[in-house]
């Protein structure tokens, strides 16, 4: 028996609790992360208490990510105070942004390891129990390590399953640490992303959303996001398609046309504006004015009247006038935007942007609360629109008490209704009877096998 034997044995059966901060490809990667170590004998935990490894993906992107981590750690520390250590991981990219300063900060912590280097992650912990020593992994190998995870099946097993297609970012925003924690922009070959589609789907995926910190800058040998969206679509099981982030800049005339022949491409475009005013976009170096955006949405509205956009907005960015903040305004009401996210602007460490004078805060909190009721009254209004019709649903789960069933529309609203087990990855009818912001409540109507148009 060699090495790697004795130190896999000394794993088997050991329990590792994932805990995950962030967006959508964080989950992702979480996930690919547990078939990694699953191959080295551990099993997923949904208890703390019970693991021995303890394992934090990070995000970067909110305030004081960094001291949410440490405080994370605490918590950890309390749970264990009177057991045996877990193995401390901590992933993602505050790992991948602070790397060996955490190893100093906090002696609890054991492994860091960056973004690009989750295809090191079963080598690593190995490492660790063999010699005892802490261990940092933050290279940028975003090839080796796709290719790695090429070979390992993505069990995620959801109705609704996240693929990343697309890292990293050349736009350098200069409020923007993604270029800093997962590097310079990396698409997936083509063909490894549709095998991982197509075994999602036989795994139980009826709606697949393409990830990338710019999806819509995916290009690998002349293949564009348009061509994995139609290629995807060729998946009989795959019934819904999203894709998820864009840039303003990235929304081609070939993605725009798309929309006019796919079937399953959902009628929700998720495009971050930040700004509606063009010197903000400017001082925030976003590489695209408010003319551009605004003629994608037309361009897109004379495709198909029903598509709606969502946003994201930074509110009180360094130099944001009273002028700049109504041209925000503006645009929100031109658009109608639904489900958007806005924050007040916040330093990130190594950016070009953390170093400039900030906006007063009792400022930029009451432009943010004008924003968020603007934008919460958006959604309210539509879902309120929706009361009394009959809407197609993706049933992806149970609720906590297992009483209801749980799904979305094609615009990603939350609806409950009276839907069973069996449901469960079913496009339904369901009649809304109620809403709320945030949420749909209905009556199911459909015989769940039927053809749904």
């Amino acid at each position: 028996m060699n090495m790697q034997q004795n130190l896999n044995n000394l794993i088997l059966k050991k329990k590792i609790f994932i805990k995950t901060f962030g967006c959508q490809m964080n989950e992702y990667d979480s996930n690919r992360i547990f078939d990694s170590v699953k191959k080295i004998g551990y099993q997923k935990s949904e208890k703390l208490e019970e693991a021995d490894c303890y394992l934090l993906n990070t995000c970067h992107i909110r305030d004081k990510a960094k001291e949410k981590v440490y405080s994370e750690i605490g918590r950890v520390k309390k749970s264990f105070r009177n057991k045996k250590k877990p193995l401390v991981i901590i992933a993602g990219c505050v790992a991948q942004a602070e790397n060996q300063e955490m190893l100093k900060r906090e002696p609890y912590i054991d492994l860091v390891i960056g973004p690009q280097a989750y295809h090191k992650i079963n080598e690593t912990i190995l490492d660790h129990i063999e010699k005892r020593k802490k261990i940092e992994q933050t290279d940028f190998d975003a090839v080796s390590k796709f290719k790695y995870f090429s070979k390992i099946k993505n069990e995620s097993g959801k109705v609704s399953s996240f693929l990343t297609i697309q890292e990293g970012c050349d736009k350098f925003c200069h409020f923007c640490v993604v270029p800093y924690t997962r590097g310079p922009e990396y698409s997936r070959p083509f063909n490894q992303i549709i095998e991982e589609a197509n075994y999602l789907s036989d795994n139980g995926a009826k709606e697949i959303i393409l990830l990338g910190q710019n999806v819509n800058a995916y290009n690998y040998n002349s293949k564009r996001l348009s061509d994995l969206i139609l290629e995807t679509e060729k998946i009989k099981d795959i019934k819904r398609i999203r894709y998820t982030t864009s840039h303003p800049k990235d929304m081609t005339d070939d993605l725009i046309e798309v929309y006019k022949v796919s079937k399953k491409l959902m009628p929700l475009v998720h495009l971050p504006v930040q700004s509606g005013s063009d010197r903000i976009l400017k001082l925030m170096n976003r590489k695209h004015k408010i003319d551009r955006y605004l003629k994608v949405y037309d361009e897109l509205k004379k495709i198909n009247q029903s598509i709606e956009f969502s946003s994201d907005f930074i509110i009180g960015y360094p130099g944001e006038t009273e002028e700049d903040f109504k041209s925000t305004v503006d645009l929100i009401k031109k658009v109608n935007f639904i489900n958007s996210y806005s924050f007040i602007f916040s330093p990130r460490p190594g950016t070009k942007a953390e170093g400039l004078d900030l906006i007063d805060k009792k400022i930029s909190m009451k432009r943010l609360e004008f924003i968020q009721n603007l934008l919460s009254e958006n959604q309210t209004q539509m879902n309120k629109k929706l009361e009394n019709r009959t809407i197609d649903v993706l049933v992806e789960n149970l609720t906590e008490d297992k009483s209801k069933a749980f799904g979305r529309t094609e615009y990603m609203t939350s609806v409950i209704f009276n839907g069973k087990r069996e449901h469960i990855g079913k496009i339904v009818k369901v009649k809304i009877t109620n809403s709320n912001r945030t949420t749909l409540f209905g009556e199911l109507l459909s015989n769940p096998d039927q053809k749904v148009a």
